[in-house]
């Protein structure tokens, strides 16, 4: 394990990106998106996944600097975006941002996207929205990743979604989750720190109950909340896939296989909160709802209640100033890439 300052790390998968082809800009969104999910501490979805992202782009699957596309003026409330298989990064934060001028013109914008790829953590792009004023929404499906109830052979992904607004004096409500029991990325980052997985977290490729993140991953995720993460899976799939016009169901295709398009979609929605009331009263009002939840009588051994994305806010606010704490394993899969890119290895 290492301790890394936040900047050198940001820079560092920057400059990989750009080594792999990727312009300046485009570069420094995808690592501003990676980091991030450190610094919120989701491990899960940061920089190790770094060159998950370039392989694909190595390999063509993964198509880079395409263009941004032409939008009217002002955007329509509903509109298509042709992620033209790109990385996913960008193309759901070009996706957020018109959903947001939209909301700015009509109240409301929402956003079908097809033809993207993977686009790491949700709340990244749900917080824009919060940023602006908005109320944000952001879905997309993923590669196979669990069974339907009751059966034992993946069919549907984690398909996550995120929810963001703005909470007046305190950091913005976020709530990001996938429909399985957890991320994989959750099993991916256990694997490279040597641990077990929780039970309930995954079966093996025979159905068996597993802790074993290896057999996990080879096997299947378990819904979130058994059927009903199973729905709200199918729910996503619906947005995300069959309504875009993007691939569905099993066929998606992950950013942890080098080759094959993504095929992933997604779903943005913006509601600009000025539209329906003065955003100091929504802000206020959320002021209130947060002191409620905290002065709720707290169970055994509970020391405070948090609101979504309170954690995430608190652990920003210490990595940015303690630097990001990654495993060995990690360091060395990056060593090893930038070394293959001819890019210096700071850490």
């Amino acid at each position: 394990m290492k301790t890394v300052p936040v900047d050198t790390l940001k820079r560092f998968a920057s400059d990989c990106l750009e080594a792999a082809g990727v312009s300046a800009p485009d570069a420094a969104l995808v690592a501003d998106t990676l980091v991030q999910a450190d610094l919120w501490g989701h491990p899960s979805h940061g920089v190790l996944r770094l060159f998950w992202y370039i392989r694909r782009i190595q390999s063509g699957a993964t198509k880079i600097n395409v263009s941004e596309g032409s939008e009217q003026d002002p955007p329509l409330a509903l509109s298509v975006l042709d992620g033209q298989d790109g990385l996913g990064q960008v193309v759901a934060h070009r996706a957020m941002r018109r959903a947001i001028a939209a909301a700015r013109a009509h109240g409301i914008g929402a956003v079908a996207v097809h033809s993207s790829g993977h686009f790491g953590m949700a709340m990244y792009y749900s917080a824009m929205a919060a940023a602006e004023g908005c109320v944000g929404y952001i879905c997309a499906n993923a590669s196979p990743a669990m069974a339907p109830v009751g059966g034992r052979e993946k069919r549907i992904g984690t398909n996550p979604l995120s929810w963001g607004a703005p909470a007046g004096a305190h950091a913005p409500f976020l709530l990001d989750y996938a429909n399985t029991a957890v991320a994989r990325g959750k099993l991916y980052d256990a694997r490279a720190k040597g641990h077990a997985v929780p039970e309930g977290w995954a079966i093996d490729s025979e159905g068996r109950a597993t802790t074993d993140p290896h057999a996990g991953i080879a096997g299947t995720i378990l819904p979130m909340a058994g059927h009903k993460g199973y729905g709200m899976a199918l729910a996503v799939d619906l947005l995300s896939g069959v309504l875009s016009g993007s691939a569905f169901g099993s066929g998606i295709t992950g950013p942890y296989v080098p080759e094959g398009r993504s095929g992933a979609g997604h779903f943005v929605l913006a509601i600009d909160i000025a539209a329906v009331r003065p955003l100091a009263e929504f802000e206020a009002d959320m002021e209130q709802l947060i002191a409620e939840l905290k002065a709720t009588p707290r169970a055994a051994g509970v020391d405070e209640i948090y609101y979504p994305g309170e954690l995430e806010s608190h652990a920003d606010i210490l990595h940015r100033r303690v630097g990001v704490t990654l495993p060995a394993a990690v360091l060395d899969e990056l060593r090893e890439g930038a070394k293959a890119l001819d890019v210096p290895f700071p850490f």
